[in-house]
């Protein structure tokens, strides 16, 4: 191994990158990965992960030194990383918790089918579209397990190449200011169709956006979980610039409720809850007590810090519609100065609407009130 190669931290997890694949930015969503598998486990007292793009083996580490997993199968494609991977997963290779192997992701997956070998976690962090792995991974993972899936193909989930997004995820995608949610739903609506087809369900633990990358955490549920209700379109009106959800049954028969003028349709996605609240009030709790134990570190140094804050917003958004205003839109539409997000929210709550930030645009707002009132709430909040 070269002596140019620097050992880095992240977590309990000492490594090092040398020519692999590693983005400090995207501890987050290591962070979240960590603390649902060891909840997992604390649930039902096992934990055999499988991941499936280990890449320099960070991931793996961090869930055999902080989830506490009984055993790891460290996948990775390119076999040229094997010597890093090799050094970086070392102990836990020598004690028998992992085993390192180097081949096409869907093989590992059949080959998991083939053998009857579930996985609690299956953790699959690709680069661009998730789809060619969406069916696949589920034949990996075990019943009520959870299944970890990665996209960064963000401008074929967002609406700006929507021919490519009937080809890849077999739903249409249109842009509007809320469709970075819409690239979670989507993503998590194509895994649910998937599993559908298998007679299975799914249920979402959690969806997050961050920078330019879209995680979602989602339990194989033993049952098809697939209905009208939660999987079908989100209309957008680019006149007025409201939203509304739309079933099968409605199309070609939409129009806004607001002005009858014709909706932009997405879809099909997934139109129920983004999280789960009561796992996610485990993951915090957890956070907390990592928190806790890493006191001696400054506020800004203190990274749990910050995720229990997340997850604090992760819980608040959760059940509310699935899309969200910004505050420049309300601004734009109203033709008037914008006040602070925390006071727009504040002025929804006290009119009796449900209103919270969201994780996914500082400056967006997830309500169940729509466009206009939000509009004269935010004129009335200009006058205080």
């Amino acid at each position: 191994m070269s002596q140019d190669y620097t050992w880095q931290t992240e977590g309990k997890a000492r490594f090092q990158v040398g020519h692999t694949f590693y983005r400090s930015a995207s501890q987050v969503v290591r962070d979240l990965g960590v603390l649902a598998a060891k909840i997992y486990r604390q649930d039902t007292g096992s934990l055999r992960v499988l991941d499936a793009m280990a890449g320099c083996g960070v991931r793996s580490l961090r869930y055999w030194l902080e989830s506490g997993a009984d055993s790891i199968w460290a996948n990775e494609g390119n076999p040229d990383n094997s010597d890093i991977l090799r050094e970086n997963l070392y102990e836990a290779i020598a004690e028998g918790a992992c085993q390192l192997t180097h081949l096409d992701a869907n093989r590992v997956f059949f080959d998991c089918y083939n053998q009857s070998n579930y996985y609690d976690v299956v953790d699959v962090d690709c680069f661009g579209s998730a789809v060619p792995y969406l069916s696949t991974s589920l034949w990996a993972t075990k019943i009520n397990g959870l299944l970890y899936i990665t996209s960064t193909d963000g401008r074929t989930a967002t609406g700006h190449l929507p021919e490519k997004s009937v080809r890849v995820y077999g739903a249409c995608a249109r842009s509007h200011p809320a469709a970075q949610e819409q690239a979670l739903r989507l993503l998590i609506g194509s895994t649910l169709q998937q599993a559908a087809t298998k007679g299975l369900g799914i249920q979402p633990i959690f969806a997050l956006f961050a920078g330019q990358t879209y995680r979602v955490m989602l339990r194989l549920l033993p049952s098809e979980s697939l209905t009208p209700e939660n999987y079908g379109f989100l209309g957008y009106c680019h006149h007025c610039g409201d939203y509304q959800t739309v079933t099968w049954r409605q199309l070609g028969r939409v129009t806004c409720p607001h002005d009858g003028e014709p909706l932009t349709l997405s879809g099909p996605i997934w139109l129920g809850s983004l999280h789960d609240r009561p796992f996610l009030l485990k993951m915090q709790a957890l956070a907390q007590e990592k928190a806790q134990a890493t006191a001696q570190a400054t506020a800004q140094e203190n990274h749990w810090l910050k995720r229990i804050e997340l997850l604090k917003i992760l819980m608040e958004e959760a059940e509310l519609p699935p899309y969200f205003y910004t505050l420049g839109e309300i601004g734009r539409r109203g033709k008037m100065d914008i006040p602070k997000r925390d006071r727009l929210i504040q002025g929804l709550q006290q009119q009796g609407y449900q209103a919270t930030a969201t994780h996914i645009n500082p400056e967006g707002i997830k309500t169940d009130a729509n466009l206009t009132t939000c509009i004269e709430i935010a004129r009335d909040c200009q006058k205080d």
